[in-house]
Formats: structure tokens, C-alpha cells, sequence
């Protein structure tokens, strides 16, 4: 696919490029002006005089706008999973406007779909090209000078439409889940569907499963820390620790957005673009992500072999990525106001639970049961949670925290852990090992579930960047003069790029 970008020079860059998910391909065309351009700087959210969910929608609203800024057509991507599978979708890249949809295998001309009137006629009496990929781009190229820049990638509906009907009535209580560690709920839940399609028992070929798809040597680790046990398919068990997750990665850098990536690129590809942008003049992290990123994509169309150490495995789908999860928040508020809401109630089962003992009891069909505990098999196992639309007594204890106001310790403890100052290199450093552990003894003495799941996953995220050459990785890439010529000579060749063109 073309595309169409203007990097910013040395101070700063952030401008429009739409990258096509689905191809592995090099970009080529990736320019760097000559003269700065400045941005007003985003600043992080200055201490809320309100509640922790005042003080994290503040910096989501900052996120918004810097996306809303950087990556204009991110409403595009709301499209990828509502259309079914086997179109090509295009859509403004300056907007994310809709344009149009056209079959995978089929005639274009007599089958595209147009969302605006005035552009039906634009393949009137032309001969495509045979080639998916090459008629593709023609299309593209007949689009542009009518509509501007646009964007185009194949649909996945069939990711989340079935599990959306079936689970679509959950979005609301897992919604209260991510609130209650500090994130946003239409960002947690959006990235829920851009990972799994919402579908509890969703495995990729790395092995990555569930809900927010971590990898299950991850999911093992963190059983592991957990004082219960951890069934991962249930979509219900696993929002907690994916929310609580993203809120730790969300306090590091100070924004959703890089946080986002991290889940997707690691730690370590992030923390090369961070400290790209961090070079090319970006005041934050949330700057310094979006003007690295940019940076790197640009690279990439010169040369991968050449730049390759600048960016490693950071491509074309981790730049993508948390612009695809701002895109899908419009799905989430949609979805959720679309369908009527249920209660989930949670049992810490105090022994082994059998699937027919669960349907005894409640006079629920295995299928109901399944659908509020993916997990379940033959049984629940002693310690796990079993979910259930009505709290049912002989199951155990109610641990469903979403359904009371959080208590006092660990509504204290989550405000400061969020308003802990930002800062990669500063996170890992080992002298900051200490206030970590501090958070994390803090929210175990909290006596609740939700400090529990802190506490773990406080622990997981501790020992990731004590114990992984991470930090090693991060300093070497930081101070060494030969990837700084390096970077230098990337920054060179761009400019001389956009000066030749």
C-alpha cells in the first residue's frame, strides 16, 4: 500500500500515515521536513482534585486528543470487526470516515458498496487489476485525488460478531472491573476485542490466550503469585489482572497509549521508540511514543536492514495498534447502550464444583453456565472463581467487588499508585524497586480482592523488569554512540528524502 507522511525534523514530528495491517510489506514513501513543526506539548493530567476515575478519564481525554491529532482516521478501524469477513474496506484517512466495501473475490465494479453516492461512478468503465493487492492500491490511487488519503484493510466481523452476541450483556459489569483499577472502560474493553474479539478461550498461534491474550507461560507465572487460583478462559477472571496490568503500564509511562503498545510490541520495542522520540525533541512519553513511532515506520521504508537496530520488531502492526483500540471504543459504547446489561456474581469456590452440581443448584442449562464460565469443563476447580448471574450461597463466599463501592484502604492506595510520576528510564532503575514494593505490600495489606490483584500483579511486573535484560537492553540502546550515529544517520536520510522529493 502507498502512503502519504510528512515527519516533523529534530524537535518534533507527528503527521498523517495509514498503514495497512495485513501487509508485511515496506512502505515507500516516508519524508522528513526540513523545518520543525511544533506541537503543543500534551501535558500529563495535573493531580485531580476529584476520584481516581477523574483523574485517569483526564488522561485518557489527553490521550484522545494526541490520537485525534496524530492519527486522525482512527475511527476507521471501528469498521474491521462490525463488517463481515471477505471485504475490503476503505476509509478517509484524514477522518475515518466510511467510504466503501468491496468484495474480496468478486466483480468491484458491479458489487462495491459506497457509503457516499457522489463516488459510485469512480470505477465506472475501468479494468481493474487482477491481483488483490495490486487492485488494492489502484483503487487507492483513484480515491486520493477525489477524497484525499485513504486507508484500506480487509474485514474480520466473524472475530467478534458471535461472541459479541453472546457476551455482549457482560460489557457493562466487566467495564466496572477495569474502572475499579484505573482504566478506563472503553479502553479496556476495546482492547479486549481487538485482542480476543471478546472471546474468552481466544488462542493465537504464539500461544498468547484469553481475553487480553497473554502468553500462557504468562498466565502460568502469574497463577503462580495469585493467592486463587487463575482460570484463564473465563473472560471474568482474567479482566481484573488485564486491567490491572495495563493500569500499572499506564502509570510507567503516563498514558494509555504507549502502555497499549507495550501489550502488544514489549517492553523493549517501546522502549526504543519512547527514547527515538525522546531524541527527536518529545516532552512526554506519550509525545515521545507517538513522534518514535512515526520515526520508526519512516525508517522502515528506507531500509529494515539498514535502521533494523533502531526499531527491531517494532512494524507496521505496532504502530497500528493502539490507534486500532482508540477505533474500537466507539464499538464498545455502542455495543453496551445496544444491549441489555446482566449481573455477574462471583464465587470462590471452596472445594471442586462440579458442572452438574453448578446446574442443580441454579436450574441453569449447561450452555448459560458455560456462557458466564468458559472455563468450566467438568468442573470448578477449589479456589477458582465460578460466575453466575445470582449469588448463589453454597458456592462460596461473594468476592464480585464490582458490585460495591471499593473500600477505603484500596481506594486510597490506587489514587497515589496512578499518580506515581511517569518515566521509563526512572521505573528501572533498581533504586525504584523499592517504592513498587512498597505499593505492592500496601495493596496486599488492603485486605480486598481487587488489592490482591494488584499485589500480583505488581509482583509480575517487578520481577519482568528486575529479572529480563530489559532494563540492560534499554540503557545500552540509550548510550551507545554507534546507535546514536545511527540514528543520526536515519534522521540524515529523511530529510534528504523529503528535500529530493
Amino acid at each position: 500500500m502507498r502512503n502519504f507522511a510528512a515527519l516533523l525534523g529534530c524537535a518534533a514530528l507527528l503527521a498523517l500515515v495509514l498503514v495497512d495491517s495485513e501487509s508485511s510489506a515496506p512502505f515507500n514513501s516516508a519524508l522528513l521536513a526540513q523545518a520543525p513543526v511544533a506541537i503543543p506539548p500534551m501535558e500529563a493530567p495535573a493531580r485531580a482534585e476529584g476520584s481516581l476515575r477523574a483523574f485517569t478519564q483526564a488522561r485518557y481525554r489527553a490521550d484522545l486528543v494526541a490520537v485525534q491529532r496524530s492519527r486522525p482516521a482512527y475511527p476507521f478501524w471501528q469498521h474491521i470487526y462490525t463488517i463481515p469477513d471477505g471485504r475490503i474496506i476503505y476509509g478517509s484517512a484524514e477522518t475515518g470516515r466510511l467510504l466503501a466495501s468491496f468484495p474480496t473475490r468478486g466483480n468491484w465494479t458491479r458489487e462495491g458498496v459506497w457509503e457516499d453516492a457522489a463516488l459510485e461512478g469512480t470505477l465506472d468503465g475501468l479494468r481493474l487489476q487482477s491481483r488483490l493487492r495490486q487492485r488494492r492500491d489502484q483503487v487507492e490511487e483513484l480515491l486520493e485525488p477525489i477524497v484525499g488519503p485513504v486507508v484500506h484493510n480487509p474485514t474480520r466481523g466473524r472475530f467478534l460478531t458471535p461472541n459479541a452476541a453472546r457476551y455482549g450483556s457482560f460489557l457493562s459489569q466487566w467495564g466496572d472491573i477495569y474502572e475499579r483499577f484505573g482504566v478506563p472502560a472503553e479502553i479496556g474493553l476495546a482492547q479486549a476485542i481487538v485482542e480476543s474479539g471478546l472471546n474468552g478461550r481466544a488462542r493465537s498461534r504464539a500461544d498468547a490466550r484469553g481475553f487480553c491474550q497473554w502468553l500462557r507461560r504468562n498466565w502460568n507465572h502469574l497463577n503462580r503469585l495469585a493467592p486463587n487460583v487463575i482460570e484463564w478462559e473465563n473472560q471474568t477472571t482474567q479482566a481484573p489482572y488485564c486491567a490491572a496490568y495495563l493500569s500499572i503500564l499506564a502509570t510507567m509511562y503516563g498514558s494509555f497509549i504507549p502502555a497499549l503498545s507495550e501489550h502488544h510490541a514489549g517492553g523493549v520495542n517501546v522502549g526504543r521508540t519512547v527514547i527515538n522520540g525522546e531524541r527527536l525533541g518529545g516532552a512526554t512519553a506519550r509525545e515521545q511514543y507517538l513522534i518514535g513511532a512515526e520515526f520508526a515506520r519512516d525508517l522502515r521504508n528506507i531500509s529494515i536492514r539498514r535502521y533494523r537496530e533502531l526499531f527491531r520488531t517494532y512494524g507496521p502492526r505496532s504502530f497500528l495498534y493502539a490507534e486500532m483500540v482508540f477505533g474500537n471504543t466507539i464499538n464498545v459504547e455502542r455495543m453496551t447502550a445496544g444491549t441489555a446489561q446482566t449481573e455477574i456474581f462471583a464465587m470462590r469456590a471452596p472445594r471442586d464444583l462440579p458442572l452438574s452440581e453448578v446446574k442443580e443448584q441454579t436450574g441453569l442449562s449447561t450452555d448459560e453456565v458455560k456462557r458466564f464460565n468458559p472455563a468450566l469443563v467438568r468442573r470448578v476447580l477449589a479456589r477458582a472463581n465460578v460466575y453466575l448471574p445470582e449469588y448463589v450461597p453454597e458456592f462460596g463466599p461473594d468476592v464480585s467487588f464490582w458490585h460495591r463501592p471499593a473500600g477505603a484502604d484500596f481506594a486510597s492506595v490506587i489514587d497515589e499508585f496512578v499518580r506515581l510520576e511517569a518515566g521509563v528510564q526512572r521505573w528501572h532503575e533498581a533504586s525504584f524497586e523499592s517504592v513498587l514494593r512498597s505499593f505492592e505490600r500496601r495493596f496486599q495489606e488492603t485486605d480486598s480482592e481487587e488489592g490482591a490483584v494488584m499485589a500480583t500483579t505488581l509482583a509480575y511486573v517487578i520481577g519482568d523488569l528486575r529479572t529480563s535484560r530489559r532494563a540492560a537492553i534499554l540503557d545500552e540502546f540509550r548510550t551507545s554512540g554507534r546507535i546514536l550515529r545511527l540514528f543520526q544517520q536515519g534522521v540524515s536520510e529523511l530529510r534528504a528524502a523529503l528535500s529530493g522529493a
